[in-house]
C-alpha cells in the first residue's frame, strides 16, 4: 500500500479538524486557504516544468553522463524532467507499468530510466563509443 497517497489527505483532515477546535470557522477558513494555497504552488511548479519541456525536442538532454550523475532511486518523474527540461522518449507500451523513458545527448549518449508508479526505480547510461580514425 502506498502511504504517501494516504498521508496528504489524513494531515489536511487534521489540520482542519484541529483548527476547528482552537480557532473555530475563521480557523478552518485559515487551514483551507493554506491547503489551497499548497495546492496551487504544486500545480504552478507543474505547469512551469511542463511549459520549459514543451519547447525542447522530446528524449533530449544536454549531457546524459551529468544527468546520470543527478539521478537517484525515488526520484518522482516530474523532477527528472524538471532537470532534463524535457520529456522523455517513451519507450514502453503506452499506460503500462513500468514506464520506460530515454533522453539522449548530442553525443549519442543515451540514459534510460524506469518509473514504476512514476517514482525512478532504475537507470543506465550507454555511452556511444567512438569511431576509431584510420
Amino acid at each position: 500500500m502506498h502511504f504517501q497517497k494516504l498521508w496528504v489527505p489524513a494531515l489536511a483532515v487534521l489540520a482542519v479538524g484541529l483548527s476547528y477546535q482552537r480557532w473555530g470557522w475563521p480557523g478552518v477558513a485559515m487551514a483551507l486557504g493554506a491547503l489551497v494555497m499548497w495546492a496551487l504552488l504544486h500545480f504552478t511548479r507543474m505547469l512551469q516544468v511542463l511549459k520549459r519541456a514543451a519547447h525542447r525536442p522530446v528524449g533530449y538532454v544536454d549531457s546524459a553522463v551529468m544527468l546520470n550523475a543527478k539521478l537517484r532511486k525515488g526520484m518522482p518523474l516530474l523532477h527528472v524532467v524538471a532537470m532534463t527540461r524535457a520529456l522523455g522518449a517513451l519507450q514502453s507500451p503506452t499506460d503500462t507499468q513500468p514506464e520506460v523513458y530515454a533522453w539522449t545527448d548530442g553525443s549519442q549518449s543515451t540514459v534510460t530510466a524506469v518509473f514504476l508508479a512514476g517514482k525512478l526505480q532504475s537507470w543506465d547510461l550507454v555511452r556511444q563509443q567512438p569511431e576509431a580514425s584510420p
